[in-house]
């Protein structure tokens, strides 16, 4: 399997920071099992080892290929590899290739645990995500940061977060009490 990036440093370079950048994005998840990684090759043919591919089989056998990149949040800050279980999100907004196995830019992966769950999404002014399934009680033991591991000082409604938490009520929408928030800043407000 070969992964070539070529024109990354224009134009692609371009493309991931406009994945990056949104402030209502949608996401969607693959959950399974890394069976193959590899850096990707530039037009030269030399590795370009700041972007990783990872080739991951589902529970039903199906391949999807990710494109890890620095602006990828790898929760736990956890290297990753050949053999682990892991969750890869990408956005549902922007255009993909048509091919097969698809081929997403991953925003987020969580290598799994059996002591939590993990839900990335958009949540609005009532700390509801987007799907309607899950909802956010805020209290001081909630750890609340961004993706370089610094302390946010504002609200996390209205933000894109990665939330984790260990359980929630049976209720619809579920309600939690996160163990920890990851904000997914926009980089438009940073500029």
């Amino acid at each position: 399997m070969d992964f070539n990036v070529s024109g990354y440093k224009n134009k692609n370079q371009e493309e991931i920071k406009n994945m990056s950048s949104c402030q209502n994005c949608s996401y969607a998840s693959v959950q399974g099992v890394i069976v193959d990684m590899m850096p990707a090759r530039a037009a030269d043919g030399r590795a370009d080892s700041c972007i990783l591919y990872f080739t991951v089989e589902d529970e039903n056998g199906n391949i999807v290929n990710f494109m890890v990149t620095p602006l990828t949040y790898v929760l736990d800050y956890k290297p990753l590899g050949v053999g682990m279980q892991c969750t890869f999100w990408y956005r549902t907004d922007v255009p993909t290739l048509l091919i097969y196995p698809p081929q997403y830019t991953a925003v987020v992966v969580a290598p799994q645990r059996r002591d939590r769950m993990v839900n990335v999404s958009f949540y609005d002014a009532a700390l509801v995500n987007e799907e309607r399934t899950l909802q956010l009680h805020m209290d001081r033991s909630v750890v609340l940061r961004t993706t370089n591991n610094q302390y946010f000082q504002g609200s996390p409604a209205n933000h894109n977060l990665v939330v984790t938490y260990t359980n929630s009520t049976r209720s619809i929408p579920a309600q939690t009490t996160p163990e920890s928030i990851v904000v997914l800043c926009d980089e438009m407000q940073q500029e």
